[in-house]
């Protein structure tokens, strides 16, 4: 799988190639910092003082360099996608071996980073359902009243809770076809490209 970087992208690390290996090595070890910590002003005045550019240049080469390793490592992509995926940029190929390696040494790190940032939400853990059908009542000596009553059971930072909905199956049946056109919808290349910048 290679990446898909925008133009926006590519200008930022564009400023790449201008500058020493040792520095592009330095810009991604503030990178790794930059997930870890946030942002640091300080950091970005400072190597742009040493390089004679201005610091919003610097920022943008460590965001830049940011999202590529993150992309790459949330995607786990292999070591030729990522060759691959440098390669459009047009660098060197010294600087492509470079940004290779430090995409080997950092991307488990990223990974462990990106994995505590994101938020937890309650997880599924089983279900259980039942179906009632009313046959008759008082007023209604003949009728048909089916109603699913459903039990869900979650997980969230191992605690347990429970929810219980209630529906007829004529919903139940429609929200199932909602969910099922929703996840052939996610398979287009259109919502492909979208998640793929949301995350």
């Amino acid at each position: 799988m290679l990446l898909d970087l925008s133009e926006e992208h590519k200008e930022h690390l564009a400023f790449l190639p201008q500058v020493d290996s040792t520095v592009v090595s330095e810009f991604g070890r503030i990178a790794v910092e930059f997930l870890r910590r946030g942002s640091n002003p300080k950091i970005y005045e400072g190597a742009a003082r040493k390089l004679n550019v201005s610091s919003d240049t610097v920022q943008h080469g460590v965001e830049g360099l940011t999202y590529l390793l993150t992309e790459s490592s949330k995607l786990m992509i292999s070591e030729l996608d990522f060759q691959d995926s440098v390669f459009v940029l047009g660098f060197s190929e010294e600087l492509n071996k470079l940004l290779l390696q430090l995409y080997l040494d950092n991307r488990k790190e990223i990974r462990t980073i990106l994995s505590e940032l994101a938020p937890d939400l309650p997880s599924y853990h089983s279900l259980e359902w039942r179906l009632d059908v009313q046959l008759a009542s008082r007023s209604l000596r003949q009728q048909i009243k089916p109603s699913v009553t459903i039990k869900l059971h979650l997980n969230q930072n191992g605690d347990h809770s429970t929810e219980v909905l209630q529906t007829d199956p004529a919903t139940l049946l429609h929200l199932v076809q909602q969910l099922e056109q929703a996840l052939e919808e996610m398979k287009t290349n259109h919502c492909r490209r979208v998640v793929r910048n949301i995350k």
